[in-house]
Formats: C-alpha cells, structure tokens, sequence
C-alpha cells in the first residue's frame, strides 16, 4: 500500500511542477507555488525541473519496489 501511495505522490509531484515550468517558460514573471524564491527565472526554472525529475524518480522507484512485491504486473 506504500508503494502504492508513493507512486500517487510522485506523480503529483511530476504533474504539478511540471505544469509550473511550461507556465515559467510562457511566463517569465508568473512563478507559480515557487514565488517566494529570490533568484528570478532562471533560480525558479531550475526547481521546477529538479522537482519534476523527483517525481518521475520517485514514481518509478514505488512502481519498481511494487513490482518486486508481486504487486504489478
């Protein structure tokens, strides 16, 4: 049920911010949930990449692990 849940919340995490860095890249000023950062666009693309590469990790890590556990096919 873990890997199950963690699979859910990597593919949020991929989903959101990668919606976040097509807007950033349209937008240059509309930095989304990463406004509070003070490093300007290219600080905010940067993250929002880094986190959209931490989701598709961690979504594929709880679908491997999930696998392993006879729980996948």
């Amino acid at each position: 049920m873990k890997y199950d849940i963690l699979q859910i919340v990597g593919a949020v995490v991929m989903v959101v911010f990668a919606q976040g860095a097509i807007r950033l890249l349209i937008d240059h000023d509309d930095t989304g949930l990463l406004g509070g950062l003070d490093g300007g666009f290219g600080l905010a693309l940067a993250v929002h990449l880094v986190l959209v590469a931490v989701g598709v990790l961690l979504t594929g890590w709880s679908h491997t692990r999930a696998k392993a556990l006879g729980r996948r096919t």
